[in-house]
């Protein structure tokens, strides 16, 4: 599938650097379409984590990827024609943090979401959140008619600090269970993810591990190093949890719903995350143009990639039925959960 791209940046190619953990300087190609694809390449064939797995995963071969792109190049291409080629390149790994900057575009890979159902009716949630929800930084919340607690994230770009997450328990603590929606979450900040994890466990949790590139070599990995999750000082929740997933939930959200599977009270419920489990890093191309690519991996507690998504402990699906009665089935579903004996 075609690298898709958008056509208007708000900032220069060089904001595009604060969208990576770390920078990793190159060796000397001249600018020609022939060593910004092969400069691309090599990048990902010595820095890029997932080669291996997704060989296993998606039988990616990318041995065979350089020759077949390179047929496509010409010596008087111009910067729009090279751009959509490496683009395309990239989609070969089928990565959601694999980005090409440009300075009036940018390459992504958005299939990972695109060929699911949304499991998301933005009209219906604006009904059940109504007009009397309280904000708190990032944090859209209320208590439904049934005594339920209901938190809607909708991006950990969106700061929130511990006395935003104090005042939101305290106000909650009356609720005989809570809904936590971080459906269509994108990702953002692992800082953040992992303050509302906190607030879920009373003791230190195993929750995964990671690993780094340690050499340019497919397999050459540092020994995968444990992630703890460590309760909070502040209020913690001690009531059972129900978390609202769908395909869109990326990156850091899926960091995020690894983690609280591993508390004990935290159900999740809905469809498969869409994964994104590589720390991303970023490399320059002889032309200046950046790439950004997943460089650590990340597993679950049991040693398994959670790349491609991590699947809910209950799939639910919106049904058309409950759209046309103006419902949310994931919602419902976890209400009625709530109210059930554990």
């Amino acid at each position: 599938m075609t690298m898709k791209r958008i056509y208007s940046l708000l900032a220069p190619l060089a904001a595009a650097v604060l969208l990576c953990t770390g920078c990793i300087g190159e060796d000397d190609y001249a600018d020609t379409p022939q060593d910004n694809l092969r400069a691309l390449w090599t990048i990902i064939n010595e820095k890029y984590c997932f080669l291996d797995y997704k060989a296993q995963a998606i039988g990616l071969d990318w041995g065979a990827v350089y020759p077949k792109y390179a047929s496509r190049l010409t010596a008087d291409m111009n910067s729009s024609q090279l751009f959509e080629v490496l683009c395309d390149m990239l989609s070969e790994l089928q990565d959601g943090h694999v980005n090409l900057y440009h300075p009036a575009d940018m390459g992504r890979y958005w299939a990972w979401y695109e060929d699911f159902p949304t499991n998301f009716n933005e009209d219906i949630h604006r009904e059940y959140l109504g007009t009397d929800y309280k904000i708190a930084a990032g944090l859209k919340y209320k208590i439904l008619d049934d005594n339920i607690g209901y938190i809607y994230y909708e991006s950990f770009s969106s700061g929130i600090g511990e006395g935003n997450l104090d005042e939101v328990m305290y106000y909650l603590r009356a609720c005989n269970g809570l809904i936590l929606d971080i459906r269509n979450n994108g990702g953002g900040q692992l800082t953040y993810a992992e303050k509302l994890a906190q607030r879920f466990t009373n003791e230190p949790r195993l929750v995964g591990f990671m690993a780094h590139k340690t050499g340019p070599g497919h397999n050459d990995f540092s020994r995968p190093q444990p992630e703890f999750l460590h309760p909070s000082s502040g209020i913690r929740w001690q009531k059972r949890t129900i978390v609202l997933t769908n395909r869109k939930c990326y990156s850091s959200a899926n960091t995020f719903v690894r983690n609280v599977m591993e508390c004990p009270l935290v159900t999740v419920l809905g469809d498969k995350t869409g994964g994104g489990s590589g720390m991303p890093f970023c490399s320059e191309l002889p032309n200046g143009w950046l790439v950004r690519f997943s460089a650590c991996p990340m597993y679950d507690a049991r040693m398994q990639q959670i790349e491609f998504g991590i699947e809910p402990d209950c799939y639910v699906s919106l049904s058309e039925e409950d759209i046309k009665r103006g419902k949310d089935t994931l919602i419902e579903s976890a209400r009625q959960l709530l109210k059930q004996k554990p």
